[in-house]
């Protein structure tokens, strides 16, 4: 009965939590695809599957093993979840000053275990973690969240916008447009927040193999109503994959990361074109048009 009775209040304070949040299901984007959901909000990339068999010593290290999990990587339970579990925490170095931060919970449910992977870059919060744990695994996600695999309009932190049938996803928050350009975006409750992630996102350009960023400058857009700074790009495709690139004749891809307030939260987004993509007489592809204009 103590069980029970302290599972229901863990539930209640977390549910009280998220409700103090009243933003939550304008930040949160959800996706689901082949079994697997996929969660986007405040920078974080969040997954959630589910596997059969029993929480027992086979069936775990057998699921440990798909995520990468090492016998010598530190494994311990979280006593402050309602439900049996397993946590891992990696840190990866990606460049001297960014490190991909991932979080596992292997938790014990009534479908079998179910794994959430938490993914960011130089960001942890143990609290917003468990708290998102409990929501997914109490199926408290708003459906007012999830967005379909098939689509010719998306939600574009609180704004429908309509794209037509050409696009598809590559993530959650993460569309392309087949010679119109290519976008992603995280909705943020904080706007520091929204700009530490596209700084992380551009240094992690800028450390990429296989290219190297030809010019960088600073302009002024009006992104969704509102007038900003963005650090713009040319980057330029070299080696094995300037061939792969070249075999739709794309030699360049002009990029820019771009933070600002969007209806009462903070968005995130990079946004992208190839050189030989549809170009406007504004000087965007017809995607990035649809959120952003150049100023003049």
């Amino acid at each position: 009965m103590k069980k029970i009775i302290f599972q229901v209040t863990i539930f209640l304070m977390v549910l009280n939590c998220f409700a103090q949040d009243n933003t939550i299901g304008n930040r949160l984007s959800a996706l689901r695809n082949s079994g697997i959901y996929y969660f986007n909000i405040d920078g974080y990339s969040i997954t959630a599957q589910t596997f059969s068999g029993d929480f027992k010593e086979k069936n775990l290290k057998k699921t440990l093993r798909k995520y990468g999990i090492k016998d010598k990587d530190v494994k311990a339970k979280d006593d402050s979840l309602s439900l049996n579990n397993l946590y891992v925490r990696k840190s990866e170095k990606v460049t001297e000053q960014l490190s991909q931060e991932n979080s596992y919970y292997f938790v014990e449910d009534k479908y079998g275990i179910t794994v959430i992977v938490f993914s960011a870059i130089n960001k942890y919060d143990k609290k917003f973690e468990r708290d998102f744990v409990e929501i997914v695994l109490k199926e408290q996600v708003p459906k007012t969240c999830f967005t379909e695999m098939a689509f010719d309009s998306i939600n574009f932190a609180g704004r429908k916008i309509k794209l037509g049938s050409d696009c598809y996803w590559t993530n959650v928050n993460t569309v392309q447009c087949p010679y119109n350009g290519e976008m992603n975006w995280s909705v943020h409750k904080d706007y520091d927040d929204a700009k530490r992630t596209v700084a992380y996102q551009l240094q992690l350009t800028k450390e990429k193999k296989g290219g190297k960023v030809i010019s960088e400058t600073t302009v002024a857009v009006i992104f969704e109503g509102t007038e900003v700074q963005a650090t713009k790009i040319i980057y330029d495709i070299k080696g094995i994959n300037s061939l792969l690139a070249g075999m739709s004749g794309g030699k360049t891809l002009t990029v820019f990361y771009v933070a600002a307030p969007v209806r009462g939260n903070f968005v995130s987004c990079v946004l992208s074109f190839w050189n030989n993509d549809n170009i406007t007489e504004n000087g965007l592809s017809p995607l990035l048009e649809e959120v952003m204009v150049l100023k003049k």
